[in-house]
């Protein structure tokens, strides 16, 4: 009896994302942590994004980073626990904006050779499978933007009804 592990890709393709970014997370993580920055993986883009427009909505800040409203409020509210952002009226008053507090430009300036060496690193693992993750993830949420995937999941069914 073959008792060899699946690849999570033959398991489906969720479950094989889920295990890259589990595993790129991971491996950043443990370079934060071996530094002693209390950091996650899931602040750079608040971080970056803050650093580079000084106050940005969360709504911006969430379209930016491409995740859900309320997976960004979660990032916002951990990043706020630490003291690395703080919540602000805009200057006319009209909405509420994130800026980085002193310890979250500090934090920034600390981590800026970690995120270059991880820029670095994912150019080199793209170089070493032959494959631009990059563009492909590009061009992936791009084609979902124009028709998301639980239509062609609808479409593959009605196939497979036809047949």
């Amino acid at each position: 009896m073959d008792h060899a592990r699946p690849s999570p890709v033959d398991i489906g393709l969720g479950t094989g994302l889920r295990a890259l970014i589990a595993t790129l997370d991971g491996g950043v993580q443990s370079v934060y942590d071996e530094l002693g920055v209390d950091f996650r993986p899931r602040f750079y883009s608040v971080l970056r994004d803050l650093q580079a427009h000084g106050e940005l909505s969360v709504t911006a800040l969430t379209h930016s980073a491409g995740v859900t409203q309320p997976a960004m409020t979660q990032t916002l509210a951990m990043m706020r626990e630490r003291d690395l952002v703080e919540q602000t009226v805009d200057p006319d008053g009209r909405k509420r904006v994130f800026v980085l507090t002193r310890k979250g430009i500090a934090l920034a300036v600390r981590t800026a050779p970690v995120f270059e060496a991880t820029h670095r690193a994912a150019r080199a693992l793209q170089a070493e499978t032959g494959h631009d993750l990059e563009a492909a993830i590009t061009a992936t949420l791009a084609a979902l933007g124009t028709r998301d995937f639980a239509a062609r999941i609808h479409a593959e069914l009605a196939k497979g009804d036809a047949r």
